[in-house]
């Protein structure tokens, strides 16, 4: 447990990584951060401090860390605002739901709770299952699949008919290098300050811009119509027009297209993972098979049919435990804090290695094996061991969203198609930027 420390005199001294002279760990991180956020732990402990990108963080890491971001000592001694910031004044906006604390980000979480919740898609199932077809048709023909390029169409297609009635399929490349240069540059700052200005990154941000006033042009018009709709984007302008200063009008651009930007990278690499998993692994494919063409060979599709997709749930599960799209979260302390007998200084920003427990055979034996059965042996509800949508105050708002639409996006693809990785021997490479996941040569 973490508490705001009274005396300072008996803290430990925080051990420091390794590394190689004026390069630090940045190679380690880079190359991949999970495996290297896992031997820091193994071999110094809960905390540490490693050297970056050119910049010193401490670390604080395994299941210590994932029990502890559910506390109360972390949502009041612990704050985002730091680590966003470059990313809203980029968009001349004032503030972003993932770079906000306290009254106002519960105020923000509760306008967005509801669509962004599985309850979104109720009733609306089959619909789901004639846009997934669409997409199998277009990006799924015979041959060599793009597998992760083809997740990103088909997921900006389902969020873009489900909050607005239309797809900006013309918008995903734009999208895809917006998330790219944004992430890399002015969040995690992986890559240096002048790509910000790269013309390939200019021309997307400008094509996302312009996306964005679209959509607020659009649904502007159905405020004075009177026909807002009953989805996010419409709780999201409602919102603005109840409380103008929580959500300003300059933030409008970046909320609205905020569901693509978090979706497209994160869903699409967790999909492409668990097909990965489900391929690879002896005697999975057929269990995948079997339940999917279960579900479909019913007249009606409800929630309930989705939800009960046990064991397709299980190799998402299985996929994001092994390839984890949130590895670590970055916060700043907001003063003095005490963490397992080490004192963390007041505005010391933070890395935060909650998928470590993810790795450890003590909570997952023989963790890099894909195992769906584990979710049957509950080990993902040990305390603080998965934590694949983050920890926290700022814990995914969409989780419940994302695993309906996961659910049915790999069922409706194994009831529909025969896949097949390119080779038996076929092992899959991976990325770290700006999100880790499947490479896109997948």
């Amino acid at each position: 447990m973490a508490t705001q420390p009274q005396v300072d005199a008996d803290s430990k001294p925080i051990p420091k990584v390794g590394g190689i002279p004026f390069v630090g760990n940045t190679l380690d991180m880079a190359k991949d951060p999970a495996a290297f956020f896992v031997k820091c732990y193994r071999e110094h402990g809960p905390v540490y401090r490693v050297n970056v990108f050119g910049q010193k963080r401490i670390v604080i890491a395994g299941p210590e860390a994932g029990k502890f971001m559910n506390s109360k000592a972390a949502r009041l001694g612990l704050r985002s605002k730091e680590f966003w910031q470059e990313f809203v004044d980029h968009h001349g906006a004032s503030k972003t739901l993932t770079g906000i604390d306290g009254e106002d980000h519960q105020k923000m979480r509760a306008i967005m709770r509801d669509g962004f919740s599985r309850g979104a898609m109720s009733g609306r199932y089959h619909e789901l299952t004639d846009i997934i077809d669409v997409s199998i048709a277009r990006d799924w023909s015979e041959g060599d699949v793009p597998v992760v390029e083809a997740f990103q169409y088909m997921i900006v297609q389902l969020l873009g008919e489900v909050m607005t009635g239309s797809a900006p399929l013309e918008y995903v490349r734009d999208i895809r290098v917006n998330i790219l240069y944004i992430l890399n540059v002015l969040v995690t700052k992986q890559r240096p300050g002048f790509m910000i200005h790269m013309p390939e990154f200019k021309k997307a941000s400008a094509r996302v811009d312009e996306l964005g006033q679209s959509m607020v042009d659009e649904f502007f018009a159905h405020a004075e119509a009177g026909t807002l709709p009953k989805n996010l984007l419409g709780d999201v302008m409602r919102g603005h027009l109840s409380d103008p200063e929580l959500i300003q009008e300059r933030d409008l651009k970046l909320v609205l297209t905020g569901p693509y930007v978090a979706g497209l990278d994160t869903v699409a690499n967790s999909l492409a993972a668990a097909v990965y998993g489900i391929l690879k692994t002896p005697g999975v494919l057929e269990k995948v098979q079997a339940e999917a063409d279960a579900l479909f060979a019913k007249d009606t599709v409800t929630e309930r049919d989705v939800l009960g997709l046990t064991y397709i749930q299980n190799c998402l599960k299985e996929a994001m435990r092994l390839w984890p799209i949130a590895v670590a979260q970055m916060r700043t302390t907001n003063h003095d804090m005490e963490f397992e007998g080490f004192v963390i200084p007041k505005d010391e920003t933070i890395f935060i290695g909650t998928s470590v427990p993810h790795f450890m055979e003590e909570f997952f034996p023989d963790p890099m094996q894909f195992d769906p059965d584990r979710a049957d042996r509950r080990e993902h509800l040990q305390p603080g061991a998965y934590a694949p949508f983050g920890r926290g105050t700022h814990s995914c708002l969409g989780q419940s969203l994302a695993e309906v639409l996961m659910g049915i996006c790999v069922a409706r693809l194994f009831h529909r198609l025969n896949i097949s990785l390119e080779s038996s021997d076929y092992v899959l490479k991976t990325k770290t930027a700006p999100t880790p996941g499947p490479a896109m040569s997948f």
